[in-house]
């Protein structure tokens, strides 16, 4: 066992590692959720096992990543090299977070089992955790490379970028991606970009994000310094490019903060249209009605009705 996780929360058997999960947990709850997007670049899934490159100061380090039992996640390095106990305690912490399995959601099942929207959330996706983007740049990018457009075309673009400006890792016939890096995106102009076929102006957004994580104005750190979910979306929203949807995305996914709460997102609005059987969707104030008793979880209440739709 190596220092720097609670023993509770994995066991280190150097060849791989097995991460403890909770019993509000469901793999393949989470594993369905990923596999909705087939042009999805940044992992893969083959035969109920999760395939991806993460990224660490030394060598990136590729994963499998599956659960065979209730007892654990196993993760196993594929890597010719055995990663040393540093890298191994990284990708545990990376994976944990990923899942979100810190998390406990007794909580939020008690809230949900007297609300009319979540029990039927909660009895189809049990075990779901919201899946996250640790690293800020990949969370803030992929909050403003969605803006406005729909989701097909948002991968379309991720991959895209990450395809041009991403580091490429190549293992046993198979190639593995790990997203650009804030100092990749910095240096270059919204010329560079112009085989995205983005914006202009969502080039000029990531390009200005990018620096102002390289110049050190931006951080989870800093997001988190402000103590309070209210200080951090405003902080968000003082970044050119980043309004209140974004801001609430990166504060869901990225910083897992439980009252992010993206009021204005279609996907919400169309889900709670369907489940009410309502012909119009609702207004905001009509949600924030519904939403009265989703206090500190508005996140993961968002996140699950997402899950009719996405």
């Amino acid at each position: 066992m190596t220092s720097g996780l609670s023993p509770s929360a994995w066991v280190d058997n150097r060849e791989e590692i097995i991460l403890s999960i909770p019993a509000e947990f469901s793999f393949s709850q989470n594993l369905h959720y990923l596999s909705r997007a087939s042009s999805e670049c940044m992992f893969h899934i083959q035969n109920g096992r999760l395939y991806k490159a993460i990224s660490m100061e030394q060598d990136p380090q590729v994963v499998e990543i599956h659960a065979d039992t209730d007892q654990g996640l196993t993760v196993r390095f594929l890597n010719p090299s055995l990663p040393d106990e540093k890298v191994r305690t990284e990708v545990a912490r990376y994976v944990r977070d990923w899942f979100d399995l810190d998390r406990d959601l007794v909580p939020f099942y008690e809230l949900a089992a007297g609300d009319a929207l979540l029990k039927q959330a909660v009895e189809k996706f049990y075990g779901l955790r919201t899946m996250g983007i640790p690293d800020l740049f990949e969370a803030l990018s992929w909050g403003i490379i969605g803006q406005q457009i729909n989701l097909t075309y948002a991968y379309t673009l991720k991959r895209r970028l990450v395809e041009t400006f991403g580091k490429r890792v190549e293992l046993e016939g198979q190639t593995y991606w790990l997203f650009p890096t804030a100092e990749k995106i910095a240096g270059l102009t919204v010329a560079d970009l112009d085989g995205l076929r983005m914006t202009t102006k969502k080039c000029e957004y990531l390009i200005d994000v990018a620096q102002l994580i390289v110049e050190g104005k931006l951080s989870k750190e800093l997001l988190w310094d402000g103590g309070d979910y209210q200080t951090a979306e405003k902080r968000l929203t003082s970044i050119r490019g980043i309004g209140p949807w974004t801001a609430n995305y990166v504060l869901m996914r990225c910083l897992r903060m439980p009252s992010a709460f993206p009021i204005d997102d279609v996907g919400l609005h169309n889900a709670i249209k369907f489940l009410l059987g309502k012909e119009k969707k609702p207004t905001k104030a009509e949600i924030r009605e519904l939403s009265k008793a989703w206090t500190n979880w508005e996140s993961y209440a968002t996140f699950y009705l997402w899950r009719f739709l996405y």
